[in-house]
């Protein structure tokens, strides 16, 4: 059946591009697309106890870090998800990832992840990565909206949303499984003109 609305992003308007690098303010990071040879420290990343804590699928061997990898490559060619290290521009050091899940081009919608190394939090990487992660998506991909979802408990990803021009819409009760129990999401988005 065809749609009765012109999607907000034609297929192809992602993958007839090569994955790009993003520029975070300032110049001292950048978004990159994952390498090969990042793939141990995606497989270290999970050793910490915070990423492991609010992240339902860990890496848990240099295979499955490898196939990760692998597997963002694919879905951006798919359109499907979008995913980012976050590296420092000079000597490429990763200290995080930021990425857009559950991409909808229809109706130009993703949703924002993201996760910081232990020695790069508190520093504004996260917030730094967010915003320009936001900037391409809205200002230069043309997506309309995006959201991130975060637990209540998760009060460092609040902060982050807050800073990066994320309005708090609301609580989804019980709305999300962890190791712990279920817990209430805060949901944040952002669309086109805001800020």
């Amino acid at each position: 059946m065809p749609l009765a609305i012109t999607p907000a992003l034609p297929a192809g308007a992602l993958s007839s591009a090569p994955h790009p690098v993003v520029p975070v303010g300032g110049g001292e990071l950048l978004l990159r697309p994952w390498e090969a040879a990042d793939a141990p420290v995606l497989e270290a990343a999970f050793r910490d106890e915070a990423i492991r804590r609010w992240h339902m699928r860990h890496v848990t061997s240099p295979a499955e870090a490898r196939e990760r990898i692998a597997a963002s490559h694919r879905a951006w060619q798919e359109e499907r998800d979008a995913e980012w290290a976050i590296a420092r521009a000079d000597g490429g050091e990763v200290l995080g990832r930021a990425g857009l899940r559950r991409m909808d081009l229809v109706h130009g919608e993703a949703e924002c992840a993201y996760w910081v190394l232990p020695q790069a939090r508190g520093t504004g990487v996260a917030p730094r990565a967010l915003a320009a992660l936001a900037a391409w998506a809205l200002d230069e991909a043309g997506f309309h909206r995006l959201e991130l979802a975060h637990s209540t408990a998760n009060e460092p990803s609040c902060r982050v949303a807050a800073k990066c021009g994320f309005t708090l819409e609301g609580t989804r009760r019980s709305a999300h499984r962890q190791p712990d129990g279920w817990h209430d999401m805060h949901l944040h988005a952002r669309i086109q003109g805001d800020c």
